[in-house]
């Protein structure tokens, strides 16, 4: 009994090394025809360093388009009244982002697993791009008709935006593992989490700015905050075009033949993990973040517009040290650790904040912006740094994308969730302290889930669950000769 199992674990060995082999072989007659066209020594490298830069720069629109969004509702409703731009025309625009985005987060999570990281990164661009220039060009024989083309334009762009986290977040991470292991964390959260925090703040300096230019001129106001959105996108669109899938998905990828049960009866603790995590965050974040205008509108009674805007400006500035904060500690204290400390951070900010609401928000209102700052920064330093770093890491490379598809798909299901729940939470204890009260109650709740089932993963877990994804196949029955991207296809899209 001891030398057959002995001599079937060698024999899984000896197809994990063959498969592997072949993929060193490959590798080596790449190098070899790249030095014998002058290419130099280090391309692989710098290819990688600009596929981690340019593969989460256009995730800017996903941030400045989820929160530029409230101030144009404002913007609607002085232009339109409540008639016409009435609480069900502005649920509609907000959500068609939203369901746009778990379309496109699922569909492209799927796409770029089986067809690659490169072709899921240019759809996504070119479909960015379309929905917000559409959105900017809205029109109609009405003004219904015109707002029900937003509606349209902006579920285009959801599905793009949507489509750029499963794509962005894991060719940059994958790039980001073959540039420094030791610094993936940092790496990934800077060219993600902190860009989409980045776009926040700039959804709220881009329309003070075009308010001060157009004064009370608003229709140009709008257009052009939908429309400089295309900046982004349009900027990496020709490095993407030039970009390379990473080592490890042309040595891993599994084109066809998906052993989806196989796939599920591993993974689906993990899933479960990643996306209910997620969930929590985007519940607590999305509609913190959507509403902050509102929010603050209500408690700085007879400010103008402008000033409105003005102070969301320090509001949304609270995110970037956050996340620059996460993004430092996760490879020093780990992701688990990061992300705890976190969601506990802002558990505690948030019960003051809802406990002391109606006494700093009547007495020293800059003080309750300084501490609803605070419970966005810490969001920010934990969940959401992490969320997006740990459903990366989680999954291996032939359903990396999948996987992290999935999660957020469903963390973008509890922003929708939240949104819908803001008011109700408002009414049911006594305004806006309510919802500050449940999101610092679930957010140490979800701390405690966190603590006891988020996995460790250290700096080569990512080439660790690839391999042990491999003999799991191989144990299973799976002909894992089938994977990875023929040396054709590869030497092509080089």
């Amino acid at each position: 009994m001891a030398s057959d199992t002995a001599d079937y674990s060698a024999t899984i060995k000896k197809q994990v090394q063959h498969h592997e082999g072949l993929d060193h072989s490959m590798t080596k007659d790449i190098e070899i025809e790249s030095i014998d066209s002058t290419e130099p020594v280090q391309a692989g490298k710098k290819s990688s360093q600009f596929s981690v830069i340019f593969s989460g720069f256009a995730l800017l629109s996903d941030g400045y388009q989820s929160g530029v969004i409230g101030f144009i509702n404002l913007v609607l409703t002085t232009i339109y009244g409540k008639d016409i731009f009435n609480a069900t025309v502005s649920s509609r625009l907000s959500y068609s982002m939203f369901v746009g985005a778990i379309i496109g987060q699922v569909g492209f999570g799927l796409i770029v697993d089986r067809l690659g990281r490169k072709v899921g990164l240019i759809s996504t661009t070119v479909l960015v791009i379309l929905g917000a220039a559409l959105s900017a060009a809205s029109s109609g024989s009405t003004p219904a008709n015109m707002l029900w083309m937003m509606i349209i334009a902006r579920g285009v762009l959801g599905v793009g935006v949507g489509g750029e986290y499963p794509c962005s977040s894991v060719a940059a991470g994958e790039a980001a593992d073959e540039v420094a292991p030791g610094k993936r964390g940092a790496l990934f959260v800077f060219v993600t989490n902190f860009v989409i925090d980045l776009g926040y703040v700039l959804s709220a300096v881009v329309p003070v700015i075009l308010l001060a230019i157009f004064k009370d001129n608003l229709e140009p106001v709008w257009r052009l905050s939908f429309g400089l959105g295309i900046i982004p996108p349009l900027s990496v669109m020709y490095f993407r075009l030039k970009m390379a899938d990473s080592k490890q998905y042309t040595k891993n990828a599994m084109k066809a033949h998906v052993p989806y049960r196989l796939i599920f009866k591993r993974y689906w603790f993990r899933l479960l993990i990643a996306s209910g995590l997620w969930f929590v965050y985007d519940f607590i974040a999305f509609p913190s973040g959507i509403f902050s205008s509102v929010i603050i509108s209500s408690v700085s009674k007879g400010d103008s517009l402008i000033e409105v805007m003005a102070w969301n400006i320090l509001l949304y500035g609270f995110y970037l040290p956050g996340a620059i904060g996460g993004a430092f500690a996760v490879d020093k204290i780990g992701r688990r650790n990061t992300l705890v400390i976190g969601l506990f951070a802002q558990g505690i900010v948030g019960m003051i904040l809802g406990g002391t609401y109606e006494l700093i928000s009547v007495n020293c209102f800059p003080m309750f912006v300084i501490m609803y700052g605070l419970f966005l920064a810490m969001g920010e330093f934990g969940p959401g740094d992490c969320m997006g770093l740990n459903a990366m890491e989680m999954f291996p490379t032939p359903i990396r994308g999948t996987g992290y598809g999935i999660a957020a798909a469903v963390g973008k299901v509890g922003a929708t969730v939240g949104t819908l729940a803001f008011v109700p939470m408002q009414e049911a204890m006594g305004g806006i302290r309510g919802p500050f009260l449940v999101g610092s109650g679930i957010a140490i709740a979800a701390g405690v889930i966190a603590w006891f089932f988020v996995p460790v993963i250290g700096p080569e877990g990512m080439l660790e669950e690839d391999e042990a994804f491999l003999v799991y196949l191989t144990e299973n029955g799976y002909d894992i000769s089938q994977l990875g991207v023929h040396r054709s296809q590869n030497t092509s899209s080089t």
